[in-house]
């Protein structure tokens, strides 16, 4: 997703300015050329030489160098980039931005930008809930500026709140989201996810389910749509709206999400996020069974069907399948088991273990698991999991098509 893209970072003056240097680190390990425009109160936090020495780049702070004029003028330093990144961004600069003002080098290339904006913001709670910065944030948001963040946590000043700066990883999976929406890498690609739990009827009113809320599964449909692909999501019961521009089918049970999934075949990618339920009773009872009636009611159990396993060895198999394994206990190792015996190509294992928050919960901590080794995440929004695995799908395919390429021409 990085690779060959051009990225303009603007730092200004925050104590979480010390973040972006890992970011810039981050943003060159995938790929990306890093340009850096640092203000004056930024070089109070961290100075040009450290940033230049990780992003291999001259640092730009001075409007009124003419040698810099000449050789990179502002203008073309944001004609240039593929996307900017303010990080830190302080409620100076998004009172800057958000009322047209340029009377520095940041403010100015960010007033002549024609590339897409994305600003990671970092203050005091008061400064970051102040009616002036949330008029300035709408105002910029309407215009098409993305944000992520600020987190809720510890600040300078031992106050606790909404106002860090996203962590380097969150703003990383937010730039590679921003970059997969501009140029819809999987134009062309049909996408099968599920999604949710499955519920097994016991009786009318009862069944077997889990705790699954959906939530990553919808945002992985999302993501895949956002990057071009034509997708079907085939989803338990959930508390959540069908995300926009995605084929949503409802079903119930594992058997009806089974079906669900092969009538959406053929398809380029599936993932298989969804919890499905093992096992289901072997015998539905037509009528509620009272306590009444009997005592504890004998439930002889069935196993459900293995939809990840079914499409991995489908005669209609998708190129690329994942699958999620939910553990509580030896979570790499139990998932690489898993994907060999499913016959899966990915697996993304996270830890559901009820201190985790993960069911239910906005965040997922995961590790990508592939035949050539494992990718640790770190804990993310499942919102930015969902992008980033989108992205790394959406690379693989791009790889594949250029080896196939390779293979033809040398025929």
């Amino acid at each position: 997703m990085l690779n060959g893209k051009t990225i303009l970072l603007i730092v200004t003056g925050g104590i979480a300015a010390y973040k972006s240097l890992i970011l810039v680190r981050r943003l060159r390990e995938g790929g990306a050329t890093v340009r850096t425009v640092l203000t004056a109160a930024g070089e109070k936090f961290v100075t040009p030489l450290s940033v230049s020495a990780l992003s291999h780049e001259q640092v730009y702070t001075d409007m009124f160098s003419l040698t810099d004029e000449a050789e990179m003028g502002h203008l073309r330093l944001s004609q240039e980039a593929d996307l900017i990144v303010v990080a830190p961004a302080t409620a100076d600069i998004l009172a800057k931005m958000a009322n047209g003002l340029a009377d520095d080098l940041a403010s100015t290339v960010l007033l002549a930008a024609d590339a897409p904006v994305l600003v990671a913001p970092a203050m005091n709670h008061r400064m970051w809930r102040h009616p002036a910065t949330v008029a300035n944030m709408a105002a910029l948001e309407a215009r098409g500026v993305q944000r992520i963040g600020p987190n809720d946590g510890s600040l300078a000043e031992d106050e606790s709140g909404p106002g860090r700066m996203a962590e380097p990883e969150e703003i990383l999976a937010a730039v590679e989201a921003a970059l997969g929406a501009a140029h819809r890498p999987l134009a062309g690609r049909r996408a099968l996810v599920t999604s949710g739990p499955t519920y097994e009827a016991i009786d009318p009113v009862r069944f077997l389910g889990n705790r699954s809320s959906g939530k990553q599964g919808h945002a992985i449909a999302a993501a895949l749509a956002t990057l071009g692909a034509e997708t079907v999501l085939v989803t338990g019961p959930v508390a959540l709206a069908d995300p926009v521009g995605v084929e949503t089918v409802h079903v119930e049970s594992a058997r009806e999400m089974l079906a669900a999934c092969e009538a959406a075949l053929p398809a380029d990618i599936a993932v298989c996020a969804a919890a499905v339920s093992d096992w289901r009773a072997g015998q539905v009872a037509d009528r509620k069974m009272k306590k009444e009636d009997r005592g504890p009611p004998d439930l002889p159990l069935t196993e459900n069907p293995d939809i990840l396993a079914t499409l991995g060895r489908s005669a209609r198999r998708p190129d690329l399948v994942v699958g999620f394994a939910a553990e509580t206990e030896n979570v790499v190792a139990n998932a690489q088991a898993k994907r060999a015996r499913k016959g899966c190509d990915w697996i993304v294992a996270n830890d559901v273990s009820p201190a985790t928050g993960t069911f239910g919960g906005d965040a997922n901590r995961v590790h990508l698991i592939r035949a050539d080794g494992v990718e640790d995440w770190p804990r993310l929004a499942k919102e930015d999991v969902a992008h980033r695995l989108a992205g790394r799908i959406a690379e693989a395919l791009e790889n594949e098509n250029r080896e196939s390429l390779r293979a033809e021409a040398a025929e």
